[in-house]
Parts: structure tokens; sequence; C-alpha cells
């Protein structure tokens, strides 16, 4: 009797442990222990928008000194490279032999020309060969003009001598026989995207960066605004002009051009409280609501000091967790300390 007492008691107090065992494991996570966080509320801030392309530099202008004719001997070259140049300065003379002989063929036709007129009008001569005389005369002179145009090549642009192809007394071929840049002012061409073409103006300042001279800026004006886009990189192009008197920047370096778009109201959170999910590119944050948390992915944007804004999945208003994220999980009730308040509901939208 006492043994069949003692295994009833047993077994009785197995089933209410077992009992107790399983109500403890099947607790909801909400139900559990509630973690200590702290918040804050997302606001609205203004936010400055500035656009940055890359590019290079380029001369405001350059040209390619390249005589008319092939074939013709170089008898002095009169700059070099590192050179400065005006516009209009003569730099390369050609070989003067048969602009030489073209001279005398000229002196000779005029000559005979003037010893005609006199002919002529004593009823020597037809006016029909007069007129071939001149005709004849106008022709030489246009050659003599020509070679000399062609003999004597002056620079179109004011610059430096940037490259030298020919020695003298070397024979021209196809390639340039100099090289002329302008950089006392220069030039960056930025692709601009489409959603900015009603944004940008002639005459609008632009900020360049060049990554040879860290921490330092250059002011550049827009000079010029592409008027059609590239359907294929949606893309306009936009011309900066830079001052140069100092002859800092140069040709071929690497820039940035900031553009500043005017700005915007976006919603802000401090960007410890953005989270990056692991193994993904994706960024979330945990809303808090009535005491419980809110896994949800959000889409960001531009980074202001401490401050990032919140471009899609977000609203002003609503509060979202920045602490003890390790114990944080979708559904996982939380206690706030802090004073920030808890959003019970969908607060309006805000418009960009």
């Amino acid at each position: 009797m006492k043994k069949s007492l003692m295994f009833m008691f047993m077994a009785v107090a197995l089933v209410a442990c077992n009992s107790n065992s399983t109500s403890k494991s099947e607790t909801p996570a909400a139900e559990q222990t509630a973690v200590t966080i702290k918040t804050t509320v997302a606001e609205v801030h203004t936010v400055s928008v500035d656009e940055t392309y890359t590019s290079e530099i380029m001369a405001f202008k350059e040209n390619d000194i390249t005589p008319a004719a092939q074939g013709l001997h170089i008898d002095r070259i009169l700059v070099d490279v590192g050179d400065k140049v005006s516009a209009g300065q003569t730099i390369v003379i050609l070989d003067q032999t048969t602009l030489k002989q073209q001279e005398l063929n000229l002196a000779t036709t005029e000559d005979n020309y003037n010893r005609m007129v006199p002919v002529h009008e004593a009823g020597g001569i037809s006016d029909q060969q007069l007129i071939q005389m001149k005709n004849t005369l106008d022709l030489q002179r246009e050659v003599v003009e020509n070679l000399r145009k062609n003999s004597t090549i002056k620079s179109p642009i004011s610059g430096v001598v940037t490259a030298r192809n020919f020695e003298d007394g070397d024979l021209f071929a196809s390639m340039p026989i100099l090289h002329i840049m302008q950089i006392d002012k220069l030039k960056v061409m930025a692709n601009v995207s489409e959603q900015y073409f009603t944004s940008v103006k002639v005459g609008d300042k632009v900020t360049i960066e060049a990554d040879i001279f860290p921490g330092e800026q250059f002011e550049g004006t827009v000079s010029r605004i592409n008027p059609a886009l590239d359907a294929r990189t949606r893309t306009f192009g936009v011309e900066i002009t830079i001052p140069n008197s100092s002859l800092k920047l140069r040709p071929g370096m690497y820039a940035r051009a900031t553009f500043k778009m005017g700005t915007r109201e976006s919603v802000m959170i401090p960007d410890y409280a953005l989270q990056k999910q692991i193994g993904s590119s994706e960024r979330y944050v945990y809303v808090i609501k009535d005491g419980v948390a809110e896994y949800r992915f959000v889409t960001d944007g531009r980074r202001v000091g401490d401050m990032i804004e919140i471009t899609d999945g977000l609203q002003a208003g609503e509060v979202v967790a920045t602490s003890s994220f390790a114990r944080l999980m979708d559904g996982k009730a939380v206690e706030v300390v802090n004073d920030a308040p808890v959003a019970t509901e969908q607060p309006a939208v805000v418009e960009e």
C-alpha cells in the first residue's frame, strides 16, 4: 500500500514538472523579458543636394601646328616644348626655295604686264590678250600669297608648346610639327544626370577638386550646356571653365566637379541607428511601436555629419532603436529607457 502511494506521488510530480517545462519553452518571444533600448525620432531636415561627377581637366583650347601641304622641308622651328607663345607669333619657318622661285616668276609676270599696257593703248595688242595677261598675273599673285602663308606658320592661339615632333631640316610628314595648349584657363566636361537638366544654368559656380591637391578647392563656372541628352546614358554634357592664372592645375589631371543642385526636405536619423544586413547590401532599422520592435528594410541617401537621409521605408515621426541591436529581433518586446515618444499610429508622409 505504501509503495503504491509512493509511485503515484512520483508520477504526479513528474507530469507537473514536464508541464512547467513545456509551458516555459512555448512562451512567445514578445512575452519574454523585454530588451532595454534607447530610441530616437525620425525627423525632417533640409538637405543640400550636391552632385559630384568625375572627369579629366582639359586645356581650354589646343591646336596642332600643321602646314597646308606635305613634302615641305622645315627650315626652322622657333619654339620648343614649354615655351609660351602668343596668338599671331611666328613659330615655324618652312623651306623658302619654292617661295623665292615663285616670287621671281611674279616679278617677271608683273613686268611683262606693265610693258604691255601702253602697247595695248597704242593698239599693238588686243583687249583679249591684255585680259589673259592680267589673269595670269592675278593667278601668280595667289600662288605667291599662298606660299607665303604656308612657308611661315603663326600660332593661332596663345598658350604653351606641349609637343614638338620635328627638328630643323626635317621633311614634313603627316604628324603635326607642334602642339599648343592654352592653360591659363582650363575646362572640365561633366556628364550630368538628366534629372538635373532644369537645375544647371550657365554661370553657375562649381567646386573643382584635384586628387593631386587633397583638401584644396578651385572654383569653376558653367560656360556651356549641351542642349541634347545622351539617350544611352541619360546624361547631358556640361562644360566648366576654370581660371588658372597660377598654372597650378594642368591638363590631364583627374578631377571631381561638385554642383549645388538646391535643397530638399528629407527624413533623417542618426547614422548609428541604421544597420547593414550581414551578407548583403540591404540596410534596416528597428521601428518601435507599442513596446515591440519591427524589423524594417529602408533605403538610405546622403550623409550629413552624423545624420543620414532615409529616402524610403521610414516616415517622419516614427521611432527607431539606437542601441541593443544584438538582442533585438522582429516582434521582440522592448523597454525604452529614454524620453523619446513612441509612435502608435502612422504619421503623414513627407513629400519631397
